[in-house]
């Protein structure tokens, strides 16, 4: 058959376009996570519970934009919901209130961890319940361990700016392993109480640096590792220890108790990265979240009792994804504040129990649906 030479030039762009589009298909990151036909038990043994702090809808559209469609976590699971993060008294929250909410089952003011309003009451978490329960217990945090989120499982004080006495409630509260940055605040204090002394003395293996190792992972001992003296560095700065601090935890958690166990796990510095503007920024710690992500869903289907929840505590810096110049095959992140919004936050859920994460409800709702799916 021959073809006149208008019809070449169209046959020759079909062949390109279809050779550039295999390699495309050839160079793209394969997802390596299988999340479908996975056998579940009736119930959860395990919960997983993943939080990117400052983390929305539009950060999450970005970070699949980056990624490129169809490669990141987010894409695979199989049960999304929406949450309602603001505080009692703010329609705006802050860390505080959003762990608070997550951990408690009822909403507090901005700034307030562990306590509930109007006189500060003490209100007790689903760490400190399933701990007193017998289960395993356990944090992992890209952030100081006194840092709102994961203080909000263990300290209850009227200002999360008090750091040295959240330091100090740690003491006040068994748990089984805690993976975060922080170590000033527990042996250079004002107060001059080395709580790593204290620590040692309840049976704790203190371990320091971002390389997890020497760690008693037979569940022989409980732990402490502190990544770093103060706050951990970036993603794109040399982090990167959450994703294997993820395993690790999931799978010395395991060994700790034959009840199950709770993990908290934090990409803290998304909400840092959106304070600042930082589209960069933004981009590594969304990546290394997704990577934290996977390692959590990995121990979920060898496990087939484990629960895994994501969501955000609140979206922060106001970001829109808008057509770049005058094209709309591209995209521009664009901030509108440097501070937080009152944008609703999604929930990610898979395994057993995971059905009860979809629709829309407020961020009291995690404690109740967690607890509901386990049966306690």
């Amino acid at each position: 058959m021959r073809y006149s030479k208008v019809w070449l030039p169209f046959f020759h762009k079909v062949l390109l376009s279809g050779l550039l589009l295999c390699s495309a298909c050839a160079s793209a990151p394969k997802n390596e996570l299988n999340l479908q036909g996975v056998t579940f038990a009736k119930r959860p043994k395990n919960i997983i519970f993943l939080i990117g702090d400052g983390m929305a809808g539009a950060q999450v559209s970005a970070h699949i934009y980056w990624s490129g469609v169809g490669t990141t976590v987010f894409e695979q699971f199989p049960v999304v919901g929406f949450q309602k993060s603001h505080a009692s008294d703010y329609l705006v929250t802050d860390s505080a209130a959003g762990a608070t909410a997550f951990a408690c089952g009822q909403k507090t003011k901005v700034g307030a961890i562990g306590v509930l309003p109007p006189d500060e009451r003490p209100c007790k978490t689903i760490l400190e319940e399933l701990d007193g329960q017998g289960l395993a217990t356990g944090m992992v945090t890209t952030c100081t361990a006194t840092h709102a989120t994961p203080a909000s499982y263990i300290s209850h004080l009227e200002l999360r700016a008090l750091t040295e006495e959240i330091a100090a409630e740690y003491l006040k509260t068994s748990f089984d392993c805690l993976i975060a940055g922080g170590e000033t605040q527990f042996n250079q204090r004002y107060d001059k109480i080395n709580l790593i002394d204290t620590l040692k003395s309840r049976g704790y293996v203190i371990r320091r640096g971002p390389g997890l190792r020497n760690l008693p992972l037979d569940g022989s001992r409980p732990f402490v590792n502190f990544t770093h003296e103060m706050e951990p560095p970036t993603a794109s700065g040399g982090r990167t220890y959450l994703p294997p601090a993820t395993k690790i935890a999931c799978n010395f958690l395991q060994k700790r108790s034959d009840k199950g166990f709770f993990l908290m796990v934090e990409g803290s510095q998304i909400d840092w990265a959106c304070h600042t503007n930082d589209k960069s920024w933004l981009k590594a710690e969304m990546a290394d979240f997704d990577k934290a992500i996977r390692e959590a869903l990995r121990f979920a289907v060898e496990n087939g009792e484990t629960l895994v929840v994501v969501t955000g505590d609140h979206e922060c810096g106001g970001l829109a994804l808008v057509a770049q110049g005058n094209s709309r095959k591209y995209f521009t992140p664009v901030f509108s504040t440097r501070v937080h919004s009152a944008t609703m936050v999604p929930v990610y859920a898979f395994g057993p129990g995971a059905e009860l994460f979809s629709g829309t409800y407020e961020n009291t709702d995690i404690y109740v649906k967690m607890r509901e799916a386990l049966g306690r």
